[in-house]
């Protein structure tokens, strides 16, 4: 059941809270919502609990009417004051790609809320091909009329990285990812997330290595969709070299980004949950 949480800025935000223990905080990508951890949800099958946040400007949550405020440190800040509104004093954070960016900011900001961390598909290093293939979709409504005729466009342009994923599971994705209307599909996120994210590619990219260094004494994993052309392997090297007990999951036939509910994904989230919190 979905719940709501509401910003210092006023906006209410959408959330899940599933299972029961350990807590999990999930923040997803650019465009996504919390819908995309249902799949780990029931994998995990109540064993922890599995808190999912929608950002702001995504479907379920309010849309920001400055679309500046689309960016990773106003999001970061939601998070932490999502944390305050539940109570939680530290949490484990699984961040899908936007989601793992925040993960990292917050261990330079606030380290103290977290007690592990699990990056999906992300790094201090974005590939620009991936860079470029997002910035192609982002703010433009799929032109399929259903979710099947989308659906079948999902598994098209995506079966060279995610080539084992029946349609089924791209028309689960055309519903969380988009809304069917009587004019046809639309975005179920605010467009103005494409200005945003345009905004930023004209500043020269910052360094992010020393946000993936701030998680020193964190217990840390990644995740990298062995096709993954936003993740490469040598920036995965460079995590490594720097961080030696990082726990590292290469997951096959995936993309960007992996579903989270394979069985080297489970096995990596299960190996970072083993380690003593931070």
């Amino acid at each position: 059941m979905t719940q709501r949480f509401t910003t210092s800025d006023g906006l209410s935000l959408a959330y899940t809270d599933t299972g029961a223990g350990r807590p999990l905080l999930c923040l997803p990508g650019l465009t996504r919502n919390a819908a995309d951890f249902e799949d780990l949800a029931a994998a995990l099958g109540g064993r922890y609990r599995l808190i999912a946040l929608t950002s702001r400007g995504r479907h379920g949550s309010d849309f920001d009417p400055e679309w500046k405020n689309y960016n990773v440190a106003i999001e970061g800040r939601d998070a932490v004051e999502f944390l305050d509104h539940l109570g939680l004093d530290k949490v484990t954070i699984v961040g899908t790609s936007r989601g793992g960016l925040i993960a990292m900011l917050l261990a330079a900001t606030v380290k103290q809320r977290l007690a592990a961390v699990l990056l999906n598909d992300i790094g201090p290093e974005i590939a620009p091909a991936g860079l470029e293939r997002i910035m192609g979709y982002v703010g433009i409504a799929p032109k399929g009329r259903t979710y099947a005729e989308v659906a079948a466009a999902l598994r098209a342009t995506s079966a060279a990285e995610f080539p084992d994923v029946p349609l089924e599971r791209w028309e689960l994705s055309a519903r969380r990812w988009f809304l069917e209307t009587p004019e046809g599909m639309a975005l179920n996120y605010d467009p103005k997330l494409r200005d945003a994210a345009l905004s930023g590619s004209v500043e020269p990219a910052p360094d992010m290595w020393p946000l993936f260094d701030a998680l020193e004494g964190i217990p840390a994993a990644v995740l990298r969709g062995a096709n993954s052309d936003l993740l490469s392997r040598e920036t995965v090297a460079g995590m490594r070299a720097r961080r030696p007990d990082l726990i590292v999951a290469e997951v096959p036939n995936r993309g960007h980004v992996p579903f989270l509910d394979e069985p080297e994904s489970l096995g990596a989230l299960d190996a970072l949950l083993a380690r003593p919190m931070a």
